[in-house]
């Protein structure tokens, strides 16, 4: 591959990436189309934004996901970084230790849904917004622990030691020197798992309790799409993917190093 010509290179590198985002141009292209068929276009509209915003349904789903989200990524950011930071500290290596952290990343997200809609049903828990919110917190942790551990391999351990030798207790080590220099991976580990939270659909499907109290963005798009494609869907995954590509674009920026600007 080294030693093909640029034009094919190029020609190739053209055809996935509209393998990859034409489909995707199209839908965006559609949730601007004036007319109610989502094949046909008839001219420009922004109607099926103002109909979204004035959707009771789709509002409330929203609220929920945004609860779900935010309250998901605050306790996976903290317990993936105390996990990392932990491991780090205590220099435990091994792949049977690798494989426990990073467990929820791998197995597929049915085998995770099945698994914890039986530990809620064993425990006799009733489903709701907080169960989904667990859900999250397990799968999302070991996103957020991989990407602080990925800054905490360049991590200099003798500012630790610095600061010790200095009689600064461990908390304090912990707050005034560790987590300021983690704080780029820290964001970006909850961007992700943000974004992971807002778009994930089988975990909170298996984990929601019965009614609308308890459905999600993914799950209300879910339940439209299966009447048909409008418009309307096609302007709410427009809004959805491009929250998930601002926050992926973020953490991206932060997971190099350094803050936005730098």
């Amino acid at each position: 591959m080294r030693n093909a010509p640029l034009p094919l290179m190029l020609a190739i590198l053209a055809a996935v990436f509209a393998f990859l985002y034409l489909p995707i141009s199209v839908l965006v292209a559609l949730s601007f189309n004036d007319g109610g068929l989502p094949t046909a276009w008839t001219g420009f509209s922004t109607r099926w934004y103002a109909e979204l915003f004035s959707n009771a349904d789709i509002i409330g789903a929203a609220l929920n996901t945004l609860i779900v989200a935010v309250v998901s990524t605050i306790l996976a950011t903290l317990f993936g970084t105390l996990l990392a930071v932990g491991v780090e500290i205590r220099r435990r290596k091994g792949r049977f230790l690798e494989t426990i952290i990073f467990a929820p990343m791998i197995i597929p997200d049915i085998v995770l849904a099945i698994a914890l809609l039986s530990f809620f049903s064993l425990l006799g828990v009733t489903m709701g917004l907080h169960t989904i919110i667990l859900a999250h917190v397990v799968f999302n942790l070991a996103f957020v622990c991989s990407v602080v551990r990925a800054r905490l391999k360049t991590f200099d351990w003798s500012i630790v030691e610095a600061s010790t030798d200095l009689g600064a207790p461990t908390l304090t080590t912990l707050r005034r020197v560790i987590l300021p220099v983690l704080s780029p991976a820290i964001v970006a580990g909850a961007l992700l798992a943000f974004t992971l939270s807002v778009d994930e659909f089988v975990i909170a499907f298996f984990t929601a309790g019965a009614g609308r109290a308890s459905t999600t963005l993914p799950m209300q798009i879910f339940a439209m799409i299966r009447f048909g494609v409008t418009p309307e869907i096609n302007a709410l995954a427009t809004i959805v993917m491009g929250i998930s590509v601002l926050a992926l674009t973020l953490s991206q920026r932060l997971n190099r190093g350094g803050l936005p600007g730098q």
